[in-house]
């Protein structure tokens, strides 16, 4: 079974919210998110169903109310995203679809609502309200610089428009307030969450990651601890301590950290040694976790994978079959891991300062994935290489990366 729990109906997440506030990050993150779990999980921007029918260079006035033309354009757009998304919860057998739009009024709302339970599918609207101007201003430039609304068109120009757009929306915003309705706000990036009428552990899922996200660009730094003995010797798990090229990456990696930051940084690390003594040279304080630990590979710990060819050449295939959701006799699966991982996901969304990991292989593509939005079938075989820091920088309508490779990246 991909998911964690199997679903009654299949659930709509509609978008509810003024442009600028953080809908489509929000959108993203949470089909992320729930198919980082095993949920089958899908965004329905009608944003990107514009561009594709209509184009992206359109004027602000195409949004305004008034404008009977644009209003039925726009109509069309909305239509033809929820029918995609009907074909995708029938032939694709999907579970969870984001709903990514303005949904700004009432009538709009009500008719979302009617096509779906048409259709047996179960709606939450998901009401992004944010009063902080700055914050708003934040979203305006990164929509402005990010957006393919904008692409090729002046810094000055683009946020005039965007502005006179969001403007043409607040003419005829109305916020959610039927309490019959299945509903969350957020407000003010989590500041408040408002649940109403919402049940199920899904919703929870859901209530609690979104509780927890929050909107400000940081950097988060991944790597894995230096070159362990049992590096050298092609080991798998085990609990031996850094190499002489494994402590002179420590090093290097205090030294990178103290380039970039002072004092505000969380620094999270596993409870195994060579996960230890790497951040042990930092000289700042870190917070050991036993979920970071690698995965357990059970009655194979401490073998190199000729060893286990040679002494479980079933468990040898089965694992080559199916890397993913293979697990060791008496140890875990990818599978696992992820699963163990959803805490420090929280966690590591919830921060607002610079995060650096310190973990291992296993852990660590299993946290890029969800960062960088790779498949779970990729995770057993993304490339985290040693002694190597990969920067993650989350944005609207991506991620930022950047690797530094601080010694030789070789080592197992």
């Amino acid at each position: 079974m991909d998911a964690a729990f199997s679903l009654g109906n299949p659930l709509v997440v509609v978008m509810v919210g003024l442009p600028a506030r953080g809908k489509t990050y929000t959108a993203r993150k949470l089909s992320r998110y729930l198919s980082w779990l095993g949920y089958r999980a899908q965004v329905f921007n009608v944003g990107n169903y514009r561009r594709s029918e209509i184009g992206s260079r359109v004027p602000h006035s195409f949004f305004d109310p008034s404008n009977s033309d644009g209003l039925a354009a726009r109509r069309k757009v909305a239509l033809h995203a929820l029918d995609d998304m009907f074909r995708w919860f029938d032939e694709e057998l999907g579970q969870v679809a984001i709903y990514d739009a303005t949904n700004s009024t009432r009538g709009r709302r009500s008719r979302v609502l009617e096509q779906c339970r048409a259709q047996n599918v179960d709606v939450l609207f998901l009401e992004i309200v944010c009063n902080d101007a700055s914050i708003v201003e934040a979203n305006i430039r990164e929509t402005k610089l990010t957006s393919p609304d904008y692409v090729g068109v002046s810094a000055d120009a683009a946020v005039d428009d965007f502005r006179a757009r969001i403007a043409h929306y607040e003419a005829a915003y109305e916020t959610i307030e039927d309490d019959t309705l299945c509903y969350m706000k957020l407000i003010d990036v989590g500041r408040q969450v408002v649940i109403n009428r919402s049940e199920g552990y899904l919703v929870g899922q859901i209530a609690h990651f979104l509780g927890n996200l929050k909107l400000t660009p940081r950097p988060l730094w991944l790597s894995r601890h230096g070159q362990s003995l049992a590096n050298v010797a092609h080991r798998i798990g085990g609990d031996e301590g850094l190499s002489t090229r494994g402590s002179q990456y420590a090093q290097g990696l205090a030294r990178f950290l103290n380039e970039r930051v002072g004092e505000g940084v969380t620094i999270l690390t596993s409870t195994l040694q060579r996960a230890q003594q790497t951040v042990g040279v930092l000289g700042r304080p870190a917070t050991s976790v036993k979920v970071l630990d690698e995965i357990d590979a059970g009655i194979c710990d401490g073998m190199t994978y000729a060893e286990i060819r040679q002494h479980y050449p079933a468990e040898y295939a089965a694992r080559q079959q199916d890397k993913l959701r293979y697990r060791y006799p008496r140890g875990e699966s990818y599978e696992d891991v992820i699963s163990r991982l959803d805490p420090v996901l929280i966690e590591l969304e919830r921060q607002r300062e610079p995060t650096l990991v310190v973990a291992h292989q296993a852990v660590l593509r299993a946290l890029y994935a969800y960062f960088v939005d790779r498949p779970r079938e990729e995770v057993p075989y993304l490339d985290i290489p040693l002694h190597t820091v990969i920067e993650l920088i989350p944005k609207a309508y991506g991620c930022d990366e950047r690797r530094y490779v601080l010694g030789p990246s070789t080592g197992g």
